[in-house]
């Protein structure tokens, strides 16, 4: 059994993440600091050390040289997330923003487990929705799918992760596009290096160029010191965008020296510094048409398009659905000490005829929520919930009762046999022209936060400012 030190000063995620590795068949130990870690455990005994980055005393980054043969995975706050940069280029293996996904933890240790099993030449993988890894470095270790379509991908990206080629993923949201791009790094002679994983469309848009190429003291307002920007850290490794597509029109043209001339250029800075970076970008967004409209660049485009992957949505693998669910069943039921769930024969054949809008993570999801709910070993298709995909909004009453939509030049009549889905897309595409952020939220009963959620999960872009 793998032994895992978390270091947090903070009890309540301790103690989560402690649960949380436990139910995946870890060893874990705790402490509260860094010299509370030294003082009561040999640092060199464990297989991954997992920290804080701030903590009382010494940083969580002092674990890296008190324990060098060790690899260390930083925990640090979206506040933080520039320090945490310079985390990596300390020597920390990876990074994880809090607050953080279960499931990406656990994808992190198994990636990281495997991988220092793999140099050391012994040791289990984390149990999870992965295929155990091949010794020939084949993607099926991080990336599920038997259908054709997704063996296509597999090859690919078997072709391509060894040269230094810069790959655009494409694919609706929740496909797996990131996994996609762990995979390519992972099979590259970059692997030993850093992958840095940056979300264009998390980032508010005067923080973006900040966050990508770092910048000098005072350079702008509330700029106190000089910072690393995520591109200068994944020098020597590899550097993931996702979401290419809502990257802003200034920040594309620094993208576009990078790719041109592998030099990066902080804000504020006249100096450039050369950087050695592949990159793999991911979007759901149709770019070609994008560099039409001129919302995004032609010649950004064209280096991005050097080859590209598609990612099929999950109603394009319908074989694989069933594999899919099983796998997440199997992942569910361990962490939620639930062994022996399975899937009734009408729940299979729901999960088959569904079109699964939110793609293979809907289907983690409805995995996720049954295994709660389920109080036998039988999951049925009331515990999946799959008719009502999980929204928490209600169509207004207006509508139900057949009332014309706000927009009028909507077409109320269609209304009254849209899907909970196909109506929430209406509504936004509808009426964002006319209602902020806010408005659409409040119309359409949920928070700002569901609307943003549901605005990635279906691909629809946020309406941009136009420019008096």
């Amino acid at each position: 059994m793998r032994r895992i030190l978390i270091v947090e000063d903070e009890e309540i995620i301790r103690s989560a993440l402690r649960k949380l590795l436990q139910h995946a068949d870890y060893d874990v130990s705790d402490a509260g600091s860094v010299d509370q870690a030294e003082q009561k455990f040999d640092l060199h005994q464990f297989d991954l050390i997992i920290s804080d980055l701030r903590l009382p005393g010494a940083p969580g980054t002092e674990l890296i040289t008190r324990a060098p043969k060790t690899p260390v995975l930083i925990m640090t706050s979206y506040a933080s997330l520039r320090s945490a940069v310079d985390s990596m280029k300390m020597g920390a293996v990876e990074y994880i923003a809090k607050p953080f996904d279960h499931d990406e933890m656990l994808d992190a240790v198994n990636i990281i487990l495997s991988q220092s099993a793999t140099a050391g030449g012994a040791g289990d993988t984390a149990s999870g929705i992965s295929e155990p890894e091949q010794q020939d470095g084949d993607p099926c270790h991080i990336m599920f799918g038997d259908c054709l379509a997704m063996q296509k991908v597999f090859t690919l990206i078997r072709k391509v992760a060894p040269t230094e080629t810069t790959v655009l993923v494409q694919g609706e949201s929740g496909t797996g596009k990131e996994l996609a791009a762990r995979a390519l790094h992972k099979l590259s002679p970059r692997a030993a290096r850093p992958l840095i994983s940056v979300n264009c469309a998390a980032i508010p848009e005067s923080l973006i160029e900040s966050e990508l190429f770092g910048h000098e003291k005072g350079s702008f307002t509330g700029a106190v010191s000089s910072r690393t920007g995520l591109i200068e850290a994944a020098d020597g490794g590899s550097l993931f965008l996702d979401e290419i597509g809502e990257l802003p029109a200034e920040a594309q043209a620094r993208l576009l020296r990078v790719l041109q001339e592998g030099e990066i250029r902080k804000v504020g800075s006249t100096q450039s510094r050369k950087v050695s970076v592949r990159m793999i970008a991911a979007t759901h967004r149709n770019l070609k048409a994008m560099t039409r409209t001129g919302e995004f660049r032609e010649d950004l485009y064209y280096r991005l398009n050097v080859m590209q992957i598609r990612i099929p949505p999950l109603r394009e693998r319908q074989s694989d659905i069933l594999g899919l669910a099983q796998r997440f069943i199997a992942r569910q039921g361990e962490r939620m000490a639930k062994p022996g769930l399975c899937l009734s024969p009408a729940s299979i054949r729901v999960m088959e005829t569904h079109r699964w809008p939110g793609n293979v993570r809907e289907l983690e999801n409805a995995i996720e929520r049954a295994t709660i709910l389920c109080d036998d070993e039988t999951i049925t298709p009331s515990l999946l919930d799959l008719d009502s995909n999980g929204d928490d909004f209600d169509i207004p009453d207006s509508l139900v009762a057949g009332d014309p939509a706000p927009n009028q030049n909507s077409e109320p009549e269609a209304s009254k046999d849209l899907s909970l889905e196909d109506y929430f897309q209406h509504f936004v595409l509808e009426n964002q022209d006319r209602m902020s952020e806010t408005e659409l939220a409040q119309k359409l009963g949920i928070s700002r936060k569901s609307l943003w959620e549901r605005r990635q999960r279906l691909g629809i872009p946020r309406k941009k400012a136009s420019a008096n």
